[in-house]
């Protein structure tokens, strides 16, 4: 399904949202984003790397990450409504001091951080997750994950960027919302009939995919 396919009102609903993180940014003032650079270098650095970049599949790579979706998951952590075990275990404390204007600082500090470099692992299962990332999988109703993602999996707005991410945390996060341990109605709908298989080629296909 290409990008130009999704509804008009999902589009309308994209387009409000990225409008209105613009104007949130623009308002960012200096001393939160100089503070929000330090809790990045001196805390979150630990789980999430230098710059938010990481070799652990554990934690998600977040440089270059859409700055809406940073913001929308660690406000649901800090309200403790995104409540799958890792959430739980790792960023409900980290998050539940956060308040709105911090959340948003961090939130553009990573999104303009450059990109992780992807890995590219066995060429074979890179070229069936890329044909399930492009075409979908029409026979179980999968729609092309690049409709929502974007064309190179770059994000856009309220959906995140999956270029470059470790491919463990990317199944990992796939089977937390297949099984309904994270609250995303609308992702499950999409992955709910994903095999094992399917999983491992579109997480290999991501994670090979490096800044466009």
């Amino acid at each position: 399904m290409p990008m130009n396919t999704m509804k008009p009102t999902a589009l309308l609903i994209s387009a409000l949202l990225v409008g209105g993180l613009a104007q949130a940014q623009d308002a960012i003032a200096p001393e939160a984003a100089k503070a929000a650079s330090e809790l990045a270098a001196t805390t979150c650095s630990v789980c999430h790397g230098p710059a938010g970049r990481n070799s652990s599949p554990i934690f998600p790579n977040l440089a270059g990450q859409s700055a809406l979706y940073l913001e929308t998951q660690l406000k649901a952590f800090r309200d403790q409504t995104r409540a799958d075990p890792d959430a739980q275990a790792y960023m409900w404390g980290m998050a539940s001091q956060l308040k709105d204007e911090q959340i948003a600082a961090i939130a553009a500090h990573y999104a303009a951080q450059a990109p992780a470099e992807g890995h590219r692992g066995d060429a074979k299962l890179v070229e069936k997750g890329r044909v399930i990332f492009e075409q979908g999988v029409p026979a179980k109703g999968i729609p092309a994950c690049g409709s929502c993602h974007g064309a190179k999996a770059q994000g856009n707005g309220p959906f995140p960027r999956l270029a470059g991410q470790h491919s463990g945390y990317l199944i990992k996060q796939i089977l937390v919302i297949q099984n309904a341990l994270r609250a995303a109605p609308v992702m499950h709908g999409v992955i709910k009939d994903l095999t094992r298989d399917q999983m491992l080629q579109v997480a290999a296909y991501l994670e090979s995919i490096g800044p466009s």
